[in-house]
């Protein structure tokens, strides 16, 4: 990589350097999976490989008992690496954030060994829960990048290398409706019922219909339970729904929409309901172009390889991360596991981010991701843009989570 500048060829000397951690890291994360909010092993373990790197960290940032920030340097710009360590239930770490933790994790110690020179305050946050629980949202709100300039990670996939510029992800939305009825004997009194699980199927109905009249990249999934003996007129019933968007305004129609259903199937069926929302929605994602480029040009140059345009209407999944680049300059860029077939929240995946595929997407996604945010630094259109954007942005607005609001361990909707 002989057109590395000199502060990025010592950054990324650090950063093999410390491969030997980083891929320990990697697996012991990997093999240990803990679903959202409750990620204790897997943030006490990164918390030690940063103090072991002179980092100031806190464990139990903003109100979040496995959240972490990791300070070093001072500068009159703050680079923000961001991590993630939480599992799927039933397939473990099937998205690899064990990658992510470890390359997030890499990319702060290759920064940290160049910031005096560069100028610039380095930042690790380690975010929980963001299959489920939004934990990027409720730090956001809590203040947790309001002294960032620029904030960037890396997340796996499969088949094939796709271009960061240009990506984005889908507008998220979770809601639970639990409808309320009245219990009967189901042969000897069924008149006098009134039954949940009718509300239920009403819903599922409902939303089936309306499918033919929402834009083509809205999506809607449910699960439904309905906790009753087969002779017992079901008192209460819950469907859980995930409202999806490409963009805002699809998701805020189709929000409302969904919404009428439910309304209607309680009415139909003479239930009661109530609709949670248990944790934030997501934003769509914004890739800052010029990061983007670094980080792509960066990979590129690591792999020998040319990566693939987006696709009409492709888009990545749902992540919180999408509410941070919503506030500030961001990047959230794919690295593929080159050699295997399994995407993401298979049992496929889940053994591939922990074999030499996973490993090589470390080190490579932490290569990138320094690289790609010592050009922003060094690159003086960028670094003055940069700094002039997070002049201009106001705090972000504190927001309505609540500790109360948080559930201990999160799992019921995913990416």
């Amino acid at each position: 990589m002989t057109s590395l500048s000199s502060a990025q060829q010592r950054a990324a000397q650090a950063i093999r350097d410390a491969a030997p951690a980083l891929l320990e890291l990697s697996h012991a994360i990997g093999a240990d999976p803990e679903l959202g909010f409750a990620e204790h092993r897997a943030a006490a373990r990164v918390v030690a490989e940063l103090e072991r790197a002179d980092f100031t960290v806190e464990l139990g940032a903003y109100g979040l008992p496995t959240a972490i920030e990791a300070v070093f340097g001072t500068g009159d710009m703050t680079v923000t690496v961001v991590g993630e360590y939480d599992a799927l239930p039933g397939v473990g770490h099937a998205c690899g954030h064990n990658i992510i933790a470890a390359a997030g994790v890499g990319a702060a110690i290759g920064l940290r060994t160049v910031a005096e020179e560069l100028g610039c305050r380095i930042q690790f946050l380690g975010t929980p829960a963001e299959e489920n629980g939004g934990g990027k949202v409720i730090m956001l709100e809590r203040g947790a990048w309001d002294e960032s300039t620029f904030s960037l990670m890396v997340h796996a996939s499969g088949r094939g290398q796709i271009r960061t510029a240009g990506g984005s992800s889908q507008a998220l939305d979770y809601c639970e409706a639990t409808f309320r009825g009245k219990p009967a004997h189901a042969a000897f009194a069924p008149q006098e019922g009134i039954n949940a699980g009718s509300a239920v199927t009403l819903t599922e109905v409902g939303i089936g219909l309306l499918r033919q009249h929402l834009p083509s990249d809205a999506i809607i999934s449910s699960v439904s339970a309905t906790p009753s003996a087969v002779n017992v007129i079901p008192e209460t019933a819950t469907i859980k729904l995930e409202v999806r968007g490409n963009n805002a305004d699809t998701w805020a129609v189709t929000k409302e929409r969904v919404r009428q259903v439910v309304a209607g199937a309680a009415l139909a069926a003479g239930c009661e309901v109530d609709i949670a929302v248990p944790t934030p929605g997501y934003a769509p994602l914004v890739q800052d172009p010029e990061l983007a480029e670094f980080f792509d040009a960066a990979l590129a140059e690591l792999r020998g390889d040319r990566a693939e345009d987006w696709g009409p209407g492709m888009t990545l999944g749902s992540t919180d991360m999408g509410d941070v680049s919503q506030y500030l300059p961001s990047i959230h860029p794919m690295i593929a596991l080159e050699g295997t077939d399994a995407t993401p929240h298979q049992h496929e995946f889940t053994a591939a981010a922990v074999s030499e595929l996973g490993d090589t997407a470390v080190m490579h996604g932490a290569l990138a991701l320094t690289s790609a945010a010592i050009a922003a630094l060094e690159t003086s259109t960028v670094r003055e843009r940069l700094i002039a954007q997070q002049r201009e942005r106001a705090p972000h607005p504190r927001g309505v989570w609540t500790d109360a609001e948080i559930p201990e361990a999160a799992g019921t909707h995913t990416e």
